[in-house]
């Protein structure tokens, strides 16, 4: 639909059926995020706060809460839309195609943005401390704008065409900033905003920031989207809505979005940061205190019947799950185009999405060896982590699509058993040492810092998986009970970690009394704090192993070796992920505020 603003949105979702309104006042501080939590993971609608505390605006959240409902929101749009990104990573289509892609060109022209100067007067100011105070978890260091649209424009190249609109979360308040002066911006430099700064800094020039929130649910989801080269998100976001992106530039040159309910405008300086942080993330735990980008605060505009937008992140699923989903309805198909060879990768939602790929490409090389192993998907693995976000990913896992054409990376189990079925814990795993990851993630040995693995499967299968232990099995004294998670997947309880050292021994033990035994049907283990809890759902599973393991440094195996530089293990693979004492606190309710919302009607 296209929607001309936020409150034109809710309207539609309520008269519809997807919205669920709330009258009575709700605390910012934990209340608002708990309510949210709930209604998600009942899979209900989305959810408008009529009265916050301290607060004079209402709030919306849950707007992506479901596929259905995203798909709903965009019901005229979507089909145009995904042809257009189709487009522009494959131009070649409308040659070969011109009938069939003739709309996709006038409907970018269509969605260019329009500067107007109408909307000025639409527009109010207030403060940073009357907007919406939301505290979504315990340990956050404040309140944030977890719906945010932050917009720069390159300075050595200014205007619309050439900005960036990225969503990165704002600190509004706590730690050391100026009450209504001051607010902290956290983005990694690799961003588009980063380059942004990165171009300010060397110039010696404040960068300005616009942080827009509310408006059409196109802006917010442009925001997120990851975009073909040269398509602006201000131009998806006109396509996708419907109605072009409108904007005019206030009397100290701030770029102002005529659509958004609140914009915030400020300037950020070189080298000026201050702590921001915690903050309750989408891995399931805190991401903890670090210095950021501080922004001088200089106007805060609203709308008359501005309605504030926001999310709560936790792990997942949660509703930025149900963005991705959206987005792979939209661009699914544009990854396999840039990258020569790929069929399909899956940034694996359950795990935090960053720590793990499921990956499938070709495997089409055809050398005299005696059997197919992995080549061509080694090159394409190196291309998937070269890839913007795909970057930060720790663990790849990639298969030839050759040996089962009804590989799917989203089925979890399916997938895993066909990797482990077929890897060569010899051969087929290949490390990346003192590398980056996701700044969010602490399983490293410091901020952005820790390794990757690609863990790679082409040809016959080399083990049947199985979930009987061999008579006799046996563990060392120091080890607890054991669950299988699936056929060929052991969680086994191990001693709270203490020190590297200590978990060296402990683990050296464990493969010395591994090697004595047959272990042909078991492919993985995982040691864990809770082998019960992790073996418990496949989700709880890859949340565990995935988020809690620095490749490089918690990968063992029975029977290790390392050759000319390389590591293998002839027998299974052990995970070490266990809660470290460097690891970031995991995120944990409130008790007394999940009691204090059961008086709210929220069915």
């Amino acid at each position: 639909m296209g929607y001309k603003s936020l409150a034109e949105c809710v309207a539609d979702l309520e008269k519809h059926g997807h919205l669920l309104r709330i009258k009575e006042e709700v605390d910012p501080y934990l209340e608002m995020a708990a309510i949210h939590l709930r209604v998600y993971e009942e899979k209900g609608p989305a959810i408008f706060f009529e009265k916050i505390k301290g607060s004079p605006f209402p709030a919306v959240s849950n707007l992506f809460g479901t596929l259905e409902r995203s798909k709903f929101m965009f019901r005229d749009s979507l089909p145009r839309v995904s042809q257009l990104v189709d487009l522009r990573s494959d131009p070649m289509k409308a040659l070969k195609n011109p009938f069939k892609f003739a709309g996709a060109g006038l409907t970018a022209l269509s969605a260019l943005p329009m500067q107007q100067h109408l909307f000025k007067s639409a527009f109010k100011k207030t403060t940073i401390s009357q907007l919406p105070q939301i505290v979504n978890w315990p340990m956050d260091g404040g309140p944030f704008v977890t719906m945010p649209q932050v917009y720069t424009e390159d300075v050595s190249k200014p205007g619309i065409l050439s900005a960036n609109l990225g969503m990165y979360r704002i600190q509004l308040a706590g730690n050391d900033y100026i009450k209504d002066k001051e607010i902290g911006l956290h983005y990694q430099i690799h961003r588009g905003i980063g380059v942004h700064q990165s171009k300010a800094n060397a110039k010696g020039v404040p960068l300005k920031v616009s942080i827009f929130v509310g408006g059409p649910p196109s802006h917010p989801l442009a925001a997120v989207m990851p975009l073909p080269e040269g398509l602006s998100e201000m131009t998806f976001a006109g396509a996708l809505g419907n109605r072009r992106f409108r904007y005019f530039y206030d009397e100290e040159g701030f770029c102002l979005s005529a659509d958004a309910d609140f914009i915030i405008t400020g300037t950020v300086y070189p080298q000026e940061n201050k702590p921001e942080g915690p903050f309750g993330d989408h891995l399931g735990y805190y991401s903890l205190t670090h210095p950021f980008p501080l922004m001088k605060v200089h106007n805060v505009y609203h709308k008359e019947d501005a309605i504030w937008s926001f999310t709560v992140v936790g792990r997942p699923p949660q509703e930025d799950t149900s963005f991705g989903a959206l987005i792979h309805e939209i661009a699914g198909s544009a990854l396999p185009q840039e990258i020569h060879g790929l069929k399909e990768v899956n940034a694996v939602d359950a795990a935090g999405v960053h720590p793990l790929l499921f990956a499938i490409g070709s495997e089409r090389y055809t050398p005299f060896l005696k059997e197919r192993r992995p080549q061509e998907i080694l090159t394409i693995a190196n291309h998937i982590l070269g890839k913007n976000q795909l970057s930060l990913a720790k663990y790849v896992f990639i298969a030839a699509r050759e040996d089962n054409e009804e590989l799917d990376t989203h089925d979890i189990g399916f997938f895993l058993t066909h990797i482990l079925s077929r890897v060569d814990f010899k051969r087929d795993l290949h490390f990346h040492t003192e590398t980056t990851i996701d700044t969010l993630d602490y399983s490293g040995g410091g901020l952005n810092s820790g390794s990757k693995v690609v863990v790679a499967a082409a040809g016959e299968i080399k083990r049947t998986l199985s979930s009987v232990l061999p008579a006799g099995f046996s563990l060392p004294v120091t080890y607890g009970a054991y669950n299988f998670v699936m056929p060929g997947i052991l969680a086994i309880t191990a001693a709270p970690y203490s020190t590297p050292e200590a978990a060296a021994i402990s683990i050296a033990a464990l493969n010395a009394e591994l090697q004595s035994q047959t272990l042909d049907g078991l492919a993985l283990i995982v040691l864990c704090d809770d082998a019960a809890f992790t073996a418990e759902t496949i989700n709880n599973f890859v949340w565990v192993t995935f988020t809690r393991s620095n490749p490089a440094v918690d990968i063992h195996g029975v029977g290790e070796f390392t050759t000319n530089k390389h590591w293998g293990c002839t027998g299974p693979i052990i995970i070490d992920a266990r809660k470290k004492p460097h690891h970031a606190p995991e995120l944990i309710k409130d008790a007394a505020v999940e009691v204090n919302i059961d008086r709210f009607k929220l069915k």
